[in-house]
């Protein structure tokens, strides 16, 4: 994988141009005045084709508009006279039909000449020359005939042309001929042998010249060359055929192609090498052609001047030829003149400064007039290359000529100096805004004009001078360079144009962006064909930049093709094939910057299968096989699998016979006898194995005499008296030939008796009879076939049949280690009445009964244990506590056991009781539980007793202390009290003996739950919801997890709900004791999740938060973080009513308090001021206030006097129903009386209330008026301040 990041082209390019542009000659506008400027001029030799039209190009630009004329060989030209010259509009440029005229009329030197007010500009002299290809001369050639082996030259000899032909040598049928380093054709063109052969010999030797401008092809007569053989040249050392003679020498001019020829004689053909005398060979301009014989040197400058040394070499010596070469020169320029802008009373130099070999020679002109025949000026002065202009005065402008010049050619150019008073004008366009990428060069233009020259000045965001420094340079035209912009740099620029006629300014404006990036670049795939590619191509660019992704092939676009999927950041290729392999190239462009990455796609596949394969070598035991591999694709074979198919003993399968490494085209196969051979090949790379090549021609080996014997000899007795000998047959492939039998030989061991024999064919095993009872015996087999025996056999041991033992073992002993495990010994028998291999001993033994009084007799069943080997003693585990067991012994061996010997019987001692056969609790209360149990399966000896512990557990599954209770044998009920009410209990109980207790058995159960803990909700109508009748189901566990008390029976009873202004609450009965409790709930008909609050420890929950007129689904869930069973109440559905909107309540607002209250203070005031008048001596008018109260009715309220009537409510009056702040209201309308003594609300018409002297109140007013209950909607009469403020008036 490669990557490659660029800066786009066309910005490197305007990088280049500006700083040409830098140094260029200075630009005049050209609205101001300004001499002629030639900008366009044929070249100084002009070939043209005289079949189409002379065009002479000059073109010129000032102001005024120049006006040009011509020149023809130094003499005017006047193009208004000759009706074949034409000028073209707005320029100086010739057009001259020659199409009846004879174009060498027109041959000559030109010359064209631009003139306006301001001066005059001169052209190059244009040497105009008509192209020729004249015809071969007649010739008869006459046949070449050489001996072999001679040097030979065919010389092509072309007619001048102009410009000169291309050389070239073909046959009749326009073939052209072979060339090497024997047979080359010189630059000249003539065709050189270095030595013939009779191939050369042919009547067709034809030289082309093909001449460029009329593309025009000139043939030469065809040349006869034979070959002779009758007498052919020997071998001989190599000389040279051209140039001739031990040196030469070679001029070239510089900046032009060297070329320097050596063309060697010899037999054999020399080679020829090249190198330079005192250095060496300029390899980035040099080249080698025509088969070396040719050395070029191009762009040729003056250190390629030297000696050159040129060698032709061969087995019988060398031949040297030294090239002296001399770099000579056309004037070239060092500084060209450039045009000058001066202001009144400026001084100028003009310099034309040139080199050349020999030295140049340099002619002033002015305006095209020698300077020593132009008009004196004596502000002008000339030193050679230089002319110094002092105190130029307006109206002095003109056009300055150099030219430089030497035997090898000219240079001529125009310079004009330009008098003008001009202020400063930027031609810059205003506002232009560039951007850059960051780390990257920026390039700020000022381009401007002015005379005297403006000085440029450079500001940033209007505030900060820029000054020449790093990381800033401001260039002689007034470009601002920034060598390495960074995001920093981005901002407002504005530069100062200033000379002493003026100031101008521009503002342009830099943004630096971000550097396009590949972040991830694609990778190299390897991929089996069929399959699918993916190259990633992840890009980080500016972000106000487009970009665009391209993805190459091969450097190419991608093809057209549906497999091929260009995603945002990937390439995906669908069903590789092989044309899919190359090299894939992501490319991020934008519009400043782009970034690439490759990686190449390899297309793997399994191998080709080999082909060809050959059997060579062949030999009676082993053959030589070699194959052509065939393409790997891509995926270097790792090895070659050779197999082979026997045609006579398996046809049809073939078998693995060897492996070579995949770089291996060869291998040598062992090979058997008398199997008819045929190989195939396959190829395994790292995606597979290869088909199977084609198979080879069929190669069969001889018969041959076994080269093994069976294998797996065994001798094993089936019966008493007979021995039974089996063996592992060869194969056919191991036969080695025909009549395959096997010859068996035994004789029993130590005896050294003769060996007896049988032959046998086409079996595994033979009988031999008559043998004695388990005895050993040597036996062997050995294969032979029709072409003899196989190699000596192995002897192996085998043992006659066995028969069932003869005797028992005596002297049975038992020991009893402990209630449970019991060891026996005894004698072993003799090794021969065992009549066999010994195999061990059997030992059966069986439980008799039990040692306790009351247990009843069972029939036990039969144990059996076998000892292996020649043992005298084993264990017997596992024995039941408290019992009596029997056992006898035998022994054994392959055949089968011997006799029993006598019984022997033992007694265990008493150990732990089994678990109680069961536990349950019987009844159960708020405080208390009943419990019974039964006695133990097993009581393992004497039932000591039972003891019970338990302990409580709470919601958390937190165990509590534990309790611990004895009882009698007797003992199988009891009745725990003081317990906790809706708790969960947990009991273990054990029997136990004199050894010790035995296994618990477990069992759960709560007491009943207490219903006044449970707050049940009271439904109108209805009592208290009862609680379900308590569970107690039983759990029995041998081994119960003391940590951990699962729940037992269901979690949950009843749910009730109802709704409160604070939420729904939700009240529910529990039995579980999970760690964690939930109350769930969900918008019904609504998909989203449930909504979950954590309740642990109580019965009840209230959900807030729940929208009204919202009906909602609830459930309780209990959950155990170590038990993945939930349990869960059944939903119940909770509407919440909606609530209606609510009115502006008056006696709330802010503005209303504040108005009460101050009413309050008033009338607080208003009464402290009458008492203390009232305890100053007043007397209270009851009389008045009686007489004022006779028709309260129809008593107006007195203004005019100052005096008040008594205010009474009206039905009329809706302000009658608005009790003062702080009384109460009844439902029925009616304004109660409030407890208080002191109160007005009760003051009215009629009544004996009681005042002392001084007119204060003692005592309750008791003649208020009594209204039926049928009168409430009549207005009773409320407290009021004016009632208040009238009786005490």
């Amino acid at each position: 994988m490669d990557r490659n990041r660029k800066w786009v082209p066309g910005l490197g390019a305007a990088l280049l141009i500006l700083l040409c542009h830098v140094t260029s000659a200075l630009e005049v506008p050209l609205d101001l005045p300004q001499p002629p400027t030639i900008t366009l001029q044929s070249p100084k030799d002009y070939i043209f084709d005289p079949r189409e039209n002379i065009v002479i190009h000059c073109e010129a630009k000032g102001k005024p508009t120049p006006s040009f004329s011509w020149t023809r060989n130094g003499t005017h030209f006047d193009v208004e006279k000759d009706s074949n010259v034409l000028t073209k509009p707005g320029s100086g440029t010739l057009v001259i039909d020659i199409s009846g005229e004879k174009a060498e009329a027109y041959e000559g030197t030109y010359q064209c000449t631009a003139h306006n007010e301001h001066g005059t500009a001169v052209s190059n002299n244009i040497v105009i020359r008509q192209s020729r290809s004249p015809l071969w001369s007649k010739e008869r050639n006459e046949a070449i005939t050489v001996q072999m082996g001679v040097s030979l030259v065919l010389q092509c000899r072309p007619p001048a042309g102009l410009p000169p032909p291309v050389i070239f040598w073909m046959d009749n049928n326009f073939q052209r001929l072979p060339l090497d380093k024997r047979v080359s054709q010189a630059l000249n063109g003539d065709l050189y042998f270095s030595n013939v052969l009779p191939e050369d010999t042919r009547s067709d030797y034809i030289c082309y010249a093909r001449f460029p401008h009329t593309q025009t092809i000139q043939q030469k007569q065809p040349i006869s060359v034979i070959v002779l053989n009758n007498s052919p040249e020997g071998e001989r050392p190599p000389g040279f055929m051209m140039p001739l003679g031990p040196a030469s020498a070679k001029m070239v001019l510089r900046g032009e192609t060297l070329e320097l020829e050596c063309i060697a004689e010899g037999l054999p053909t020399p080679d020829i090498s090249w190198q330079k005398d005192g250095g060496e060979l300029p390899s980035s301009r040099m080249s080698f052609h025509n088969f070396k014989k040719t050395l070029m040197i191009s762009d040729v400058n003056e250190a390629d001047a030297g000696d050159y040394r040129c060698s032709a070499t061969n087995n019988l010596g060398n031949a040297h030829h030294m090239i002296k070469v001399s770099v000579k020169a056309a004037p070239f320029w060092v500084s060209a003149p450039r045009n000058l802008i001066l202001a009144p009373n400026e001084t100028g130099i003009l310099t034309c400064r040139v080199n050349g070999e020999p030295k140049p020679k340099i002619t002033w002109f002015v305006n095209g007039i020698r300077l020593e025949n132009a008009p004196e000026d004596h502000s002008r002065k000339v030193e050679d290359d230089t002319v110094i202009l002092s105190n130029v005065q307006t109206g002095s402008s003109a056009v300055y000529q150099c030219n430089a010049s030497n035997e090898f050619g000219y240079l001529m150019a125009n310079a004009f100096v330009s008098v003008l008073a001009e202020a400063p004008r930027v031609l810059t366009p205003p506002n232009q805004v560039y951007q850059v990428i960051a780390n990257h060069p920026a390039l700020l233009h000022c381009a401007s004009f002015g005379s005297p020259i403006p000085t440029i000045t450079w500001f940033k965001d209007s505030q900060t001078s820029i000054r020449n420094g790093d990381p800033y340079v401001i260039h002689e035209n007034g470009t601002l360079e920034i060598h390495v912009a960074q995001p920093l740099n981005s901002g407002k620029y504005t530069c100062i144009a200033t000379n002493n006629l003026g100031i101008r300014e521009n503002h342009v404006f830099l943004e630096v962006k971000e550097p396009t990036r590949i972040l991830k670049q694609p990778e190299y795939k390897v991929v089996q064909r069929g399959m699918s590619a993916m190259f990633e191509c992840k890009v980080k660019h500016d972000p106000s930049l487009i970009p665009t992704m391209t993805w190459l092939k091969d450097s190419g676009e991608l093809p057209d093709d549906e497999r091929f999927v260009v995603d945002t950041d990937s390439l995906t290729i669908k069903d590789v094939t092989d044309e899919d392999e190359g090299t894939y190239t992501c490319i991020m462009n934008t519009t400043l910057d782009r970034d690439s990455a490759s990686a190449m796609l390899t297309v793997v596949e399994k191998p080709d299968p080999p082909t060809d394969l050959e059997l060579t070598d062949q030999t009676e035991r082993s053959v030589q096989l070699t194959w052509i591999p065939g393409d790997d694709h891509n995926s270097p074979t790792e090895r070659f699998l050779i197999q082979y198919e026997d045609l006579l003993h398996q046809p049809g399968v073939w078998v693995n016979l060897s492996e070579v490494a995949g770089t291996s085209t060869t291998a040598r196969l062992s090979l058997s006898p008398y199997i008819y051979y045929s190989f195939r090949v396959l190829a395994l790379n790292r995606v597979g194995y290869s088909r199977p090549s084609q198979p080879s021609r069929q190669y069969r080996t001889n018969p041959a005499a076994p080269d093994e014997n069976p294998s797996d000899v065994k001798g094993v007795g089936t019966e008493p008296g007979n021995l039974v000998i089996s063996w592992t047959p060869l194969t056919g492939f191991k036969s080695n030939g025909p009549g395959l039998e096997y010859k068996v030989l035994w004789r029993q061991k130590d005896t050294d008796g003769e060996w007896s024999s049988r032959s046998v064919a086409n079996v595994s095993q033979c009988v031999v009879s008559g043998t004695p009872t388990f005895q050993p015996y040597e036996i062997k087999v050995q294969a032979f076939n029709d072409y003899g025996s196989g190699p000596e056999p192995e002897v192996m041991i085998g043992y006659s049949g066995e028969d069932l033992p003869l005797s028992a073992p005596e002297s049975l002993q038992v020991m009893v280690h402990n209630s449970t495990l019991a060891e026996v010994h005894w004698e072993p028998v003799s090794i021969p009445s065992v009549r066999g291999k010994l195999q061990g001993y059997k030992v059966y033994y069986r439980r008799e009964r039990g040692l306790h009084a009351t247990e009843e007799e069972t029939d036990q069943e039969e144990q059996v244990l076998t000892f292996s080997g020649n043992r005298s003693e084993g264990r017997l585990p596992g024995l039941q506590p408290y019992s009596l067991y029997n056992l006898f012994i035998r022994v054994v061996n392959s055949k089968g056991e011997g006799p029993q010997s006598s019984s022997k019987t033992f007694e265990t001692p008493e150990g732990v009781p089994g678990p109680p056969s069961f536990l349950n609790v019987t009844t159960s209360s708020l405080d208390s539980l009943t419990l019974q149990w039964g006695p133990p399966m097993n009581n393992n000896g004497r039932l000591a007793g039972y003891t019970l512990k338990y302990q409580p557990v709470n919601n958390t599954n937190e165990l509590g202390p534990v309790k611990v209770m004895m009882f009698l044998a007797n003992e199988t009920t009891t009745t725990l009290g003081n317990l906790n009410s809706s708790m969960l209990y947990k009991f273990y109980l054990s029997a136990k003996t004199i050894k010790g207790s035995g296994p618990i058995v477990t069992e759960e159960a709560f007491t009943v739950i207490d219903t006044a803990r449970s707050q049940p909700t009271v439904a109108p109508g209805k009592g208290p919801t009862e609680p379900p009748h308590p569970t107690s189901p039983i759990t029995q566990s041998p081994h119960p997890p003391f940590h951990k008390a699962p729940p037992v029976g269901p979690a949950f009873g009843s749910v009730n709900r109802t709704v409160s202004e604070d939420g729904a609450v939700i009240s529910w009965e529990y039995f579980g004791h999970h760690k964690n409790v939930y109350v769930e709930y969900i918008v019904e008909n609504s998909k989203e999740d449930w909504k979950r609050e954590l309740v642990n420890g109580s019965h009840s929950h209230t959900i807030k938060g729940l929208k009204p007129g919202t009906s909602y689904r609830v459930r309780v869930v209990a959950r155990d973080p170590s038990d993945p069973a939930v349990h869960s109440t059944d939903e119940v559905l909770v509407t919440v009513p909606a609530v209606p909107s609510r009115q502006v309540d008056i006696a709330t607002q802010g503005w209303f308090i504040g108005l009460m209250c101050a009413i309050a203070l008033l009338i607080l005031v208003l009464l402290i001021v009458c008492f203390i008048k009232r305890n100053k001596g007043g007397k209270y008018p009851v009389k008045e206030k009686e007489d004022a109260h006779q028709d309260p009715e129809i008593q107006p309220m007195k203004e005019d006097d100052g005096t008040f009537g008594e205010y009474r409510s009206m039905e009329s009056d809706t302000e009658d129903h608005k009790p003062l702040k702080g009384s109460r209201t009844p439902s029925n309308g009616t304004v109660r009386r409030d407890e208080s003594d002191d109160s007005l609300v009760d003051y009215g018409e009629g009544g004996d209330g009681q005042f002392n002297e001084d007119g204060s109140f003692i005592g309750q007013y008791s003649g208020k008026k009594e209204k039926d209950t049928h009168e409430g909607n009549e207005s009773s009469e409320a407290p009021s301040p004016v009632n208040a403020m009238n009786s005490f008036v």
